[in-house]
């Protein structure tokens, strides 16, 4: 079956081949949730490469692709992202979809964003236009720039951490400490690669686009051990996954691993 740019088809090829997938209920979340569930949405090309030609990860990206993204952002309670990908990929809040309404009764019509950042130095908009329901919640340093913060403050929930880094731990607890627990992080690869390290990441969301990129672009997890301001605590280990599900749409393929 082929689709189209709005509607395009998901199939599924494992673990059982079939028909057009409801991709809701192929990314439906743990029942009965008692702590944070952390799931990463990350695309990657065919050799491996997380950024395309303009630094962006959006090169990668398709109607297939986005469609399961706002399935999983229209799923989960709080979309977490690192500084330097707000920026560089230009966040703002999550804007309601009509779509929505049945995976979020009971919940605000939108999922806040969470972005972690020791300078501040972030997209204006994320700050300024959220929703009073989806405030932006921002994780800093007590060293991050007093006026920064303070401008920060005025418009979004700003979390203060003791310590030179904010660490997923302290994320995590933060988010379970408002009631957000079906988490969404989009990156960038050096928040992946902390959260990957600390044994807090539940589940991977991978699409492979069908681009071939060469060398250069990094992996969807980076800045490991050795990188300059990596922090302490990233370790070399290997972590191992199941695959829930593997669908296809429009040559790409959607993975969905669990640790």
């Amino acid at each position: 079956m082929v689709g189209n740019d709005a509607h395009p088809v998901f199939r599924e090829l494992l673990p059982s081949p079939g028909g057009e997938v409801d991709l809701a209920a192929a990314y439906a979340h743990p029942v009965g949730l008692d702590r944070p569930w952390v799931r990463a949405n990350m695309v990657a090309s065919v050799d491996g490469g997380a950024i395309g030609p303009s630094g962006r990860s959006r090169d990668l990206s398709s109607s297939a692709d986005r469609r399961v993204m706002g399935v999983l952002r229209g799923l989960c309670d709080v979309v977490l992202v690192g500084a330097r990908t707000a920026r560089v990929e230009d966040y703002g809040p999550v804007k309601d979809r009509a779509s929505w309404a049945p995976l979020r009764a009971g919940r605000p019509a939108t999922p806040a964003v969470a972005v972690v950042s020791r300078t501040l130095d972030l997209p204006d908009r994320l700050l300024t236009d959220a929703p009073p329901h989806a405030r932006t919640i921002v994780f800093t340093v007590a060293s991050a720039p007093a006026e920064r913060r303070a401008h920060v403050a005025r418009h979004a929930d700003l979390e203060v951490v003791d310590g030179e880094s904010v660490t997923p731990v302290h994320i995590v607890n933060a988010l379970a400490g408002r009631g957000l627990y079906r988490v969404l992080t989009e990156g960038g690869p050096h928040l992946l690669a902390e959260f990957t390290a600390s044994g807090l990441l539940d589940e991977l969301c991978l699409t492979v686009s069908p681009h071939l990129l060469g060398a250069g672009a990094p992996r969807i997890v980076a800045g490991g051990p050795g990188t300059p301001g990596a922090p302490e605590f990233l370790s070399v280990q290997s972590t191992p996954v199941r695959m829930a599900h593997l669908l296809t749409a429009d040559d790409a393929l959607f993975a969905r691993y669990v640790r």
